[in-house]
């Protein structure tokens, strides 16, 4: 598939055929997608949870749910809402963990020099940003292999309990969730109420606020309206 046409039929699936099983090789690929991912200095600070037996995947979701009231299943009834109904389907889940130790060890390597290894240095956490762009590609992926995928967050609340659930280190932190598996029915979701924001509003350039240089004074349809 045309990489153009990957990016436009990505969107967030919320409801997962349960019968209908993620097969391996589409489970690799997705998995590869994600180790081509770029990071800062190679660092390659990322690990994933795959999780597909039906126990591993329970025992995920009872460990999000357990006493919170602020996680993905949202209100405090204890019965499931419908997100977590559909999402809870999902015949697979990448657990996307970050190292940040993996960033702070590369940078301390010769040709780099941070040998104080403070985490001061970085202006963003980059071991989280690059294990998003992993997520992202995984979600890429996805629809090339004719999968739907979401990628979701996990409460502050619950995450010792996904790691003590799943044998996660406390070292690691978790960025989010990749479910995956067939779309079996498509809901409405933010896309569809909230407007797609314009380029001329999202590109800015030489200064915030700048106009596209390319488009002054000429008539018609800009980039936002194709």
């Amino acid at each position: 598939m045309e990489l153009r046409e990957v990016l436009r039929r990505r969107r967030m699936v919320r409801r997962f055929d349960p019968g209908r099983p993620v097969g391996r090789a589409a489970l690799d690929a997705v998995l590869c997608a994600a180790q081509r991912a770029p990071s800062a200095g190679f660092s390659q600070g990322w690990d994933f949870v795959v999780l597909t037996g039906e126990d591993e995947r329970e025992a995920f979701w009872s460990a999000v749910a357990r006493g919170s009231s602020d996680g993905p299943s949202g209100g405090s009834s204890g019965e499931p809402d419908a997100w977590l109904r559909g999402v809870s389907a999902a015949p697979a889940l990448v657990l996307c963990l970050s190292d940040p130790d993996a960033y702070l060890d590369r940078y301390a390597e010769p040709d780099k020099g941070w040998t104080d290894r403070d985490p001061a240095r970085w202006p963003v956490p980059y071991w989280d940003v690059d294990t998003g762009m992993a997520a992202m590609a995984m979600l890429l992926a996805a629809v090339d292999e004719g999968l739907g995928a979401l990628f979701f967050g996990v409460p502050p609340t619950a995450h010792d309990r996904v790691r003590k659930a799943h044998g996660i280190p406390g070292n690691r932190r978790l960025v989010g969730v990749v479910a995956l598996g067939h779309e079996r029915t498509r809901v409405g979701g933010s896309s569809r109420t909230r407007p797609r924001r314009p380029a001329a509003e999202v590109v800015h350039w030489g200064t915030f606020g700048g106009a596209d240089p390319g488009l002054s004074g000429v008539a018609g349809e800009g980039p936002s309206d194709r």
